[in-house]
């Protein structure tokens, strides 16, 4: 098992290569001047060379690569061009608002979703099926700035019950946290229902019947367990999507977190704050796929074996 997430953490090096290169293309090529905005447009000819060539921005692009990548790979993120602070700072600051938003996130469409799709199979082809196959398929085709904008008009201008933008407080999360979480919980509301569909067919679940085992055993312990490898791979997916996806969510609320800060950041063009936000989730996302596929383990015991033969 270490050998295997030790093999995993290595390769997660050249994706992340491939993520700042392409990340650092982009920025490169997109219209406008850093130095500009920092200094205005009152700012002669003269000192906007001086501070390009201050900052590095006159070298050819592969100089600045791998400039940057050295950095990096020291722990030296830069500076902001905006802020001129430290980009580590900036990021652990807004880190923690993005993280809260997102487990709650995952943690309301997994509590909700779950049970639905195995309610929804269980009772497949009757009303409550139908139900929540429609509520799937609303949740799903609403995008996120306006479920949440229809949010903040409902609960924050007409019933006066939720502050619509803020972090100070727990309420301030109810509704970017769901509306962080309606296309996941249509996500995992489906795919739990086709797995357990396929499980319940199985001759090892017709047999548990006949030997007169409950039907709550028989969902719960025996069809559940071997039905949630799919689901947790949602989850686990979902989790990393949804780390990069709050942007929306958090443009929307006004929250302080790392999405909001990219957004900031490519408007002036922001390079250093741009490229470690990225490289910082996309960071997070291989962390929790390698985590998901341990779980896998623990949830289905036939995969130890494959791990054991991988060593």
């Amino acid at each position: 098992m270490l050998r295997y997430i030790a093999k995993r953490s290595l390769m997660m090096i050249p994706v992340l290569l491939g993520i700042s290169l392409i990340v650092f293309s982009i920025m490169e090529l997109t219209p406008g001047d850093p130095v500009s905005l920092m200094l205005g447009e009152g700012a002669s000819e003269q000192a906007v060379q001086e501070l390009r060539e201050q900052m590095g921005l006159n070298d050819n692009f592969f100089i600045k690569y791998v400039r940057y990548v050295k950095n990096a790979v020291t722990g030296d993120l830069g500076i902001s061009y905006r802020n001129k602070v430290p980009v580590i700072s900036e990021i652990t600051s807004r880190f923690p608002t993005t993280l809260n938003l997102t487990f709650w996130g995952v943690v309301l469409s997994v509590v909700i979703g779950i049970p639905v799709g195995i309610i929804s199979a269980v009772k497949q082809y009757t009303i409550i099926d139908s139900m929540s196959l429609l509520a799937a398929l609303i949740l799903t085709s609403m995008p996120a700035f306006w479920l949440g904008l229809m949010l903040i008009l409902l609960f924050s201008l007409k019933w006066n019950l939720l502050p619509a933008t803020g972090v100070s407080t727990w309420q301030h999360f109810i509704m970017p946290a769901i509306t962080l979480a309606a296309a996941s919980m249509a996500t995992i509301i489906r795919m739990t229902r086709s797995t357990m569909l396929e499980v319940v067919r199985q001759d090892y679940i017709r047999t548990a019947r006949a030997k007169g085992a409950s039907e709550f055993r028989i969902v719960y312990k025996h069809a559940l367990r071997n039905a949630l490898l799919p689901v947790v791979t949602v989850v686990g997916l979902n989790f990393g999507y949804q780390l990069g996806g709050a942007i929306v969510t958090e443009s929307v609320f006004a929250m302080p977190g790392i999405g909001t800060l990219m957004v900031a950041a490519v408007r002036t063009k922001d390079t250093p704050i741009v490229m470690a936000s990225v490289l910082f989730v996309a960071f997070l996302a291989g962390v929790i796929n390698l985590i998901v596929d341990v779980l896998y383990v623990y949830i289905d015991p036939r995969l130890k074996s494959e791990y054991v033969k991988n060593k």
